[in-house]
């Protein structure tokens, strides 16, 4: 299911402004064996590669493209892949907007593909035409559109827009040759949508009370009168969400945490009504989805923030056998029209994600994509691993630890915890060009998972309700303790980064844990919590209800609001910070940096501030990503294991 967040973990981002096949890395004689250093820019001139959305058509009605999402020229744009030869080709070519690919067309080489405006999170539906063009199916100042998926006569698209009110999410249908539209439900009570039925006949919604208590409903649409009915009556708190729906249309496969700590995969038949366990672990089952005729179940499990993928076959009830692959997260299964193929993603820690075909018959594997900058040599990247250690109250805290080659008590590094965004985020093991960069270069990272981050089950992840800047941003002081312990780690040299959330405990810690780290970096972060909750978008209406049942509602929680708020103690701040922001940040207006920023230096403390004019809650542009990764190494160079005096 998915869990509510103020701020996705972001996707931050780093580089410098030569390319990389043109920059000579130096050398690191830190210890043996001796590495290769690189600027940001060789770190993020590592292409990401995504594929098509779960809803709709990776490939193509032939089977002879696949439909992915790429930044190979620093901005997303979508691409058609052979998957013979892996050879690409752009499909949309813009330099500005962050471009992702949706789906084919059922019957035809047309593609869906999204995009908003510079990062104000108002996305837009085009159909990128068979001649190039792009039609805008869902036009208008304020929509936001998503894709839900194609009928099953391959005759419309359905859409969900707020165009009708920008506060809830109607579900229309689309003609693929008019392109003209009609309602499919009015959502009147601005819940969540779940899902639609391959058959069009089901909708699926939730109701989000709070984030430990959500309910499902079914509508009918084939009824004489379509009627929402609640199909998860409880009591106390328990959590529901909707994976997606049977290939058949027969049943709703949706997740529960009733059974235990972990959210399990159910199925509701919705002709009879029965339940029946479909998924089960010890950890949250994380997806769960099928191949276009139902015969493959793929289900993924968030094991120890790292996804176990299994594709069961249906037919026989054995796990499908696939070749032996590199090693990393296995992702994004989507099987070709026919289903004698799969496309899926690897991402590890020092592998970014890449592409790969498997032909299920021949047990061929082809990797179409090579995602890694060949300037790098992948030997001198770090892997990651899950380390734990005990917080100020003796609860293990889970993180993800980085550590630089070399690193020894002989040749101790400085160090950073991570904080990731949420509230509800997870720290996961894969590849970050960011870690990388700033590992290579020497600094130690904890990608810490507090109190309250998902993924750990549902008693850890309430651990910080309503006490957001308590308990939780006590184990990230906590995590500092336990980096300063370590006999390779500077404890002189410990500073906090992290983004979103993430940047909110980062100032907070700086704040009010004013001896607890010497630097901070605080990336599109919350630090003004009475104006976010105020003015959060109108699209997050569903989510409403329960944000402030976590965080606290604005009307009554205001005296604490502004007690968690660092913007209101900026004058306890005495360590050099740095602040990064989107201008067109719709969850942290700017506003909210340029007090906060004005507030810390106001104090004489050394404060670094980086406005990305095109960006918004987060990194779309790749040279932006590159200029970001450069400030934090600059600034850390300078102010955490430097002598704290900046360059000219």
């Amino acid at each position: 299911m998915k869990y509510l967040a103020i701020g996705t973990a972001l996707a931050l981002g780093l580089a410098a402004c030569q390319p990389a096949d043109q920059a000579a890395p130096a050398t690191i004689e830190a210890a043996a064996p001796a590495v290769a250093q690189y600027d940001a820019a060789a770190f993020f001139m590592t292409t990401s590669f995504g594929m098509a959305s779960s809803a709709g058509f990776a490939f193509s009605a032939s089977d002879e493209r696949i439909l992915i999402s790429s930044d190979e020229t620093g901005v997303f744009n979508a691409y058609a892949v052979d998957p013979g030869t892996g050879d690409r080709d752009a499909l949309t070519g813009s330099t500005t907007s962050a471009t992702y690919a949706l789906s084919w067309f059922p019957n035809d080489d047309r593609a869906l593909v999204t995009f908003d405006g510079g990062g104000d999170e108002l996305s837009h539906i085009y159909v990128r035409e068979l001649d190039g063009r792009l039609s805008d199916l869902t036009p208008g100042e304020n929509v936001k559109a998503q894709f839900i998926g194609f009928s099953p006569d391959g005759n419309d698209i359905w859409i969900a827009t707020n165009e009708r009110d920008a506060a809830a999410f109607d579900i229309y249908a689309y003609d693929t040759l008019s392109y003209e539209s009609g309602y499919v439900f009015e959502n009147s009570d601005t819940l969540q949508i779940g899902d639609v039925s391959p058959d069009g006949r089901w909708v699926a919604l939730v109701r989000n009370r709070t984030s430990a208590d959500s309910d499902i409903l079914l509508v009918d649409l084939a009824a004489d009168t379509p009627e929402q009915v609640l199909i998860t009556s409880h009591e106390g708190n328990i959590a529901y969400g909707v994976y997606t729906f049977t290939a058949d249309s027969s049943a709703l496969v949706y997740a529960t945490d009733e059974h235990g700590e972990f959210n399990q995969a159910w199925t509701y038949d919705l002709a009879s009504g029965e339940r029946a366990p479909l998924v089960t672990a010890d950890w949250d089952v994380s997806f769960v989805t099928y191949s276009p005729s139902g015969r493959y179940l793929v289900s993924g499990i968030n094991a120890d923030a790292r996804t176990e993928v299994t594709v069961t076959d249906l037919d026989s009830g054995e796990a499908l056998a696939l070749p032996d692959l590199p090693a990393g997260d296995l992702g994004s299964v989507r099987f070709s029209r026919d289903e004698t193929s799969i496309a899926f993603t690897i991402d590890a820690a020092t592998s970014p994600s890449n592409i790969h075909l498997v032909e299920l018959a021949s047990q061929t594997h082809t990797q179409l994509t090579q995602a890694l900058n060949p300037a790098i040599d992948e030997a001198d990247m770090v892997d990651a691993e899950v380390v734990r250690f005990a917080s100020f109250d003796g609860v293990q805290i889970p993180g993800i630890m980085y550590r630089p080659h070399g690193s020894s008590a002989d040749n101790p590094v400085p160090a950073l915890v991570m904080v990731h965004g949420g509230p509800g985020g997870q720290s996961r093991i894969g590849y970050s060009a960011m870690i990388q960069h700033l590992v290579n270069h020497g600094y130690a990272v904890y990608a810490a998972n507090n109190r309250g981050s998902s993924g750990y089950g549902k008693t850890f992840f309430h651990m910080d309700d309503r006490r957001h800047g308590e308990e939780d941003l006590n184990d990230i002081v906590a995590a500092g303790d336990y980096l300063r312990s370590l006999d390779w780690v500077r404890d002189d040299q410990v500073g906090v980064i992290g983004g979103s959330y993430g940047g909110f405990m980062t100032v907070a810690a700086l704040a009010f844990h004013p001896d607890a780290f010497e630097v901070g970096i605080d990336i599109f972060g919350v630090t003004n919590w009475e104006r976010t909750l105020a003015s959060i978008p109108p699209w997050w209406e569903s989510f409403r209800e329960a944000l402030y049942d976590e965080m606290g509602d604005p009307a009554t929680d205001a005296e604490r609001h502004r007690a968690i708020s660092p913007l209101f103690h900026a004058d306890t701040i005495t360590k050099p910070l740095m602040v990064i922001q989107g201008a067109n940040d719709p969850r942290v207006l700017q506003v909210e940096s340029d007090e906060m920023v004005a507030a810390v230096r106001a104090n004489g403390v050394p404060v670094e501030y980086v406005l990305f004019p095109d960006e918004g809650h987060g990194f779309r542009g790749r040279d932006n990503r590159i200029t970001a990764s450069e400030a934090y190494l600059g600034f850390l160079d300078t102010y955490l294991r430097g002598d704290g005096e900046a360059a000219e």
